[in-house]
């Protein structure tokens, strides 16, 4: 029987939102990338000129604004307060801020809750950074991704050219070493793998031979 919760964590660069996508949709589940919420937060607190080290106002502002996920064409389409967010969430300087946002033990509470209401709402493929140990802790399929750092670097890298962004590859790796080492030692929901889960290194798989080996762990 296929797992109905797919839990998939693990740092930036290692393919999680890619093959979650691409797993939801074989499947037929729906897709919810939770990193992509932490950064509409930060994306909202930059406009408004939070301070990321103010708590009370992160916090108060998670719980205020409202945070659609849509799947389509495909992908995630994320809306906040009613406007598509998608494009405007990824770029360097809102990844970058997302971190330090997320690690408010507020703002993850708020996030957290409705996450878990929509990991309950039915079959889910759902991808983060404490998924397997917070979100959905009792599902019965997860999976910690990871990559070398070279190759963590050089699909981050390609993704924000993508998005017509300049990139400067060693500025992307520094960005990303400091992301991973606030990440795991926040204090509240740390990137950690779930003492369950499995451990997938995609350094060396294509896109789809990670699909299938996710496919495999789920029970399709």
């Amino acid at each position: 029987m296929t797992a109905s919760q797919i839990a998939i964590d693990g740092p930036a660069g290692a393919g999680k939102s890619t093959v979650a996508k691409l797993v939801a949709d074989r499947l037929g589940y729906l897709y919810i990338d939770t990193g992509a919420m932490y950064r509409a937060v930060a994306l909202i607190a930059l406009r408004r000129g939070l301070a990321l080290e103010d708590a009370p106002a992160l916090t108060k502002l998670a719980q205020e604004i409202q945070i659609d996920l849509v799947n389509e064409g495909g992908g995630c389409r994320v809306y906040c307060d009613g406007e598509d967010v998608s494009t405007a969430i990824r770029t360097a300087e809102v990844g970058n801020a997302a971190s330090p946002v997320s690690a408010v033990p507020g703002v993850r509470e708020a996030l957290v809750t409705q996450q878990q209401r929509l990991g309950e709402s039915g079959c889910v493929v759902m991808d983060g950074r404490d998924i397997g140990t917070k979100v959905l802790p009792r599902s019965p399929c997860k999976i910690f991704l990871i990559a070398s750092p070279a190759e963590r670097v050089r699909r981050r890298a390609l993704e924000l050219a993508a998005t017509g962004q300049d990139v400067d590859v060693e500025q992307v790796r520094r960005d990303m070493e400091e992301r991973d080492a606030r990440d795991s030692s926040r204090a509240h929901s740390p990137l950690v793998q779930a003492t369950d889960a499995v451990l997938l290194d995609t350094s060396d798989l294509t896109i789809e031979q990670a699909v299938q080996k996710i496919l495999q762990l789920a029970g399709r």
